[in-house]
């Protein structure tokens, strides 16, 4: 189906068609489980599983996202900041509960130790990149779609209908920002996705 087709599908999906919104989402469903995976291998202390990322995701898009999609990037978009704020929700929420003690550990669980200080680096990422749009609109916009949404620069280039340099510059300006605010921009943006397409 073309990719004018989904975003139609989508817009009648988001106008209340339940059989659309079916349809959307078995078509979207491979990519939307893609960016889920790539979230939850960055995320160990993420207590939800790849399935229910991407149901809860979607649900969150259908329950307040308003307005006409323009595309199907404009979608994945909207997806990867679903998943992001998702992500960012259960990562206060388990640093709430360590520091209320409602989550013993004991002494040989040393995943324990790595998911919170992925969760807390996780928000100091979350928080950087709402500071870094506020002067790059642009760039953090790259590192969303990138990191959060696993697309390659080749498809956030012809979806910002920039070139391919334009966008890995943004990326570099963007990781040496956060590199310079945290001291681990590069370490935690060394992943990324593997793009939605194969093109």
């Amino acid at each position: 189906m073309a990719q004018t087709d989904l975003t139609e599908l989508l817009n009648r999906a988001q106008g209340g068609d339940a059989s659309a919104r079916e349809a959307a989402f078995a078509q979207i469903y491979a990519d939307l489980k893609r960016i889920a995976a790539a979230e939850l291998r960055r995320n160990p202390g993420a207590t939800l599983n790849t399935t229910a990322l991407v149901h809860e995701a979607y649900a969150k898009l259908a329950a307040h996202h308003a307005g006409a999609l323009a595309s199907r990037a404009h979608f994945f978009s909207l997806a990867a900041r679903a998943m992001r704020q998702i992500l960012v929700d259960q990562a206060r929420s388990r640093l709430a509960d360590k520091r209320g003690g409602r989550e013993a550990h004991t002494g040989l669980d040393g995943a324990h130790e790595i998911a919170d200080r992925r969760a807390e680096e996780l928000l100091l990422v979350d928080e950087a990149l709402d500071r870094l749009a506020e002067h790059d609109e642009r760039a953090a916009k790259v590192v969303e779609w990138h990191f959060f949404g696993g697309f390659t620069f080749g498809e956030i280039a012809a979806e910002l209908d920039l070139s391919e340099r334009t966008v890995r510059s943004d990326w570099a300006l963007a990781r040496a920002v956060l590199a310079r605010e945290l001291g681990l921009g590069d370490a935690v943006l060394a992943g990324s996705g593997a793009g939605l397409r194969n093109a």
